[in-house]
């Protein structure tokens, strides 16, 4: 019953699936923004349009399992994965907004390599929401992802715990230990915001495939 959908019930997976492309976009886009290949203001310019076109989608999402008595999922879960989603994009907004007006110094290679595992873990994620609609079918590429974006997960860890150690060792400027503390703790945030995606796609799975 569940997937095997018509008209207005594909409409959900559509919006997961659009919404799962601007946070990886966003993803992207912030992590050119900390190799320096685009300026911050401009990255921030850029997410701060994905995020607005994501909080559409969510507006969609909730009017429709608002009319639809039919959903493809539990509304629990589509609700869930959309405000996983939208949160993720929120989070890089604000990581972005943070570097804009905290000016910050230049990301050093460790903050680099954490923006580069967000980018990772969002692709990675985009392709599940990819295969949401045909899980009898695609159960085991879903778990292949899920399981890349828990070892970036814990790739990320041990590089955020350095770059930690780092900052109170090596910065001698205190301004600038708090700038980029709490700019780690919210990359961090948005790794871990990714590996509790994938534990929805896994109840998902278990519930649907």
């Amino acid at each position: 019953m569940a997937f095997n959908l018509k008209g207005k019930e594909e409409k959900f997976f559509s919006i997961l699936n659009s919404h799962a492309h601007l946070c990886h976009e966003a993803g992207q886009v912030m992590e050119k923004a900390f190799k320096g290949e685009i300026e911050k203001q401009e990255a921030l310019a850029e997410i701060d349009q994905k995020e607005q076109r994501a909080d559409e989608l969510v507006n969609q999402t909730v009017e429709r399992l608002r009319k639809t008595f039919i959903t493809p999922m539990d509304r629990e879960d589509i609700q869930l994965l959309i405000d996983q989603l939208d949160t993720t994009i929120d989070s890089m907004k604000d990581i972005m907004d943070k570097m804009c007006m905290y000016q910050v110094g230049e990301p050093t290679p460790g903050a680099i390599r954490l923006s580069e595992i967000v980018a990772k873990c969002l692709k990675h994620i985009t392709k599940s929401i990819s295969y949401m609609g045909s899980l009898k079918k695609n159960y085991i590429k879903v778990e292949g992802r899920a399981l890349e974006v828990l070892r970036l997960e814990e790739e990320a860890d041990g590089v955020y715990h350095e770059e930690m150690a780092k900052l109170f060792s090596d910065c001698k400027d205190p301004i600038e230990i708090i700038k980029w503390k709490e700019i780690l703790n919210s990359i961090e945030e948005v790794i871990d915001g990714c590996e509790d995606l994938v534990g929805t796609f896994r109840r998902v799975v278990l519930k649907y495939a």
